[in-house]
């Protein structure tokens, strides 16, 4: 496969392995949360535990692509993430098992979703790239939004194992694409594996790489907590605000994000990476607290927001990962990418805690308060992304 038709199949095999990705966050509100007896806290610390297991794992998996072929570590990452995924549905008892096996899931998505990208970029020519990658991390979106559709859809007319056990089928699909894939060996470097020296020397690598994890706290805060927070708003308003069921939302704002997301490289491309980013991030930081703020107000003007932040979230994520994959050293490219995904999954193992904990202290999931503490800790992650921006440039000069 060439060009197009690798970069339609990556991203065809990538909305596979997403298909279980937001499993735990659409159905704790109405199964986990009562059947276990979880807090808010715990509820996030739960739906957190898959970017933990990712965050261990990438720094590992990502360096060795510089070493072997990125479609081996796609292929065992794919199987893996599917057999956690079942196994959840079949073996998870409450909080710990279910850490547990979540956290593996996390695991194997660490070996399909950056290697994938090192699989795809190894495969292209140099002018390819920008638009592929951003393609690639936006499909991620189309993924999320099917995940969201399909799990709360399963959990409501099978119950909650079972769309734990079907949705785990979906990276099977991305095991078959890296099975397709033409061997690629990456160019060989000495050095220990874990060495990142070199990308931490990298001045505008690691502004893009910071910015990456205060979009991915900002993100996976609203994707864990969407859910829980429209359920709120209909339990308030009632038929004013049945316009739109906890389903219909998760899976529109989810799928907005993908058309945003190609938006915002465009705009990167046209404006420069650094201003593009820090207006995007800066507009959703407001975008944030201006939905805490009318959280218990009028159903139609939350809507209004809420779509609003739909395009704002994702708009900076290909830029961010474009710019990472474009300023990195090609022999530590796959160094980068650890890095990039480390910190970006890092922050979003903390962010669903951090709301939940917000949650928690405020009121609850059924105050406005509470959901106004929310979503201020979301402005405030997201607002350290263009502080990280003037600091790469600062530091790199002109």
């Amino acid at each position: 496969m060439q060009g197009k038709s690798l970069t339609i199949a990556m991203c065809v095999g990538q909305v596979g392995s997403l298909l279980p990705h937001v499993v735990v966050p659409a159905v704790m509100v109405a199964d986990l949360i009562p059947l276990w007896g979880l807090s808010n806290a715990q509820a996030g610390l739960l739906a957190s535990s898959y970017a933990a297991g990712y965050m261990l794992a990438v720094p590992v998996l990502g360096s060795l692509t510089d070493r072997v072929d990125a479609r081996r570590l796609l292929l065992l990452g794919s199987l893996a993430n599917a057999a956690a995924t079942i196994a959840f549905g079949l073996l998870a008892q409450g909080l710990l098992s279910g850490m547990l096996l979540w956290g593996l899931a996390g695991v194997g998505f660490a070996g399909a979703y950056m290697p994938g990208l090192r699989a795809l970029t190894d495969r292209l020519d140099p002018g390819d790239s920008s638009r592929s990658v951003t393609l690639y991390t936006s499909s991620y979106s189309l993924g999320v939004g099917l995940s969201f559709l399909a799990s709360q859809l399963m959990a409501q007319y099978l119950g909650w194992r079972w769309a734990f056990v079907l949705t785990g089928l979906g990276p099977l699909l991305m095991a078959a694409v890296a099975w397709r894939l033409s061997s690629k060996p990456p160019a060989g470097r000495g050095g220990a594996l874990l060495d990142f020296k070199p990308v931490l020397r990298n001045r505008t690598a690691m502004g893009y790489i910071l910015g990456y994890g205060a979009h991915c706290f900002e993100l996976y805060a609203l994707r864990t907590w969407l859910v829980a927070f429209w359920a709120f708003v209909v339990a308030r308003h009632g038929a004013a605000a049945a316009m739109l069921d906890p389903i219909g939302v998760s899976v529109l704002v989810t799928v907005l994000a993908m058309p945003a997301s190609i938006a915002g490289n465009e705009l990167s491309i046209r404006f420069g990476r650094h201003r593009a980013i820090t207006v995007i991030q800066v507009l959703s930081a407001g975008v944030a607290l201006s939905i805490g703020l009318a959280a218990g107000g009028s159903p139609l003007l939350v809507l209004m927001l809420v779509l609003l932040y739909a395009l704002t979230v994702p708009a900076d994520s290909g830029s961010l990962t474009a710019g990472m994959s474009a300023s990195a050293q090609p022999q530590f490219r796959g160094a980068t990418m650890a890095m990039h995904s480390c910190v970006g999954f890092a922050l979003s193992a903390v962010a669903g805690w951090a709301v939940g904990v917000a949650l928690d202290l405020a009121g609850g999931n059924e105050s406005p308060t509470g959901w106004l503490a929310g979503f201020a800790v979301m402005a405030a992650g997201i607002a350290m992304g263009p502080l990280a921006l003037w600091w790469s440039r600062r530091s790199s000069g002109p």
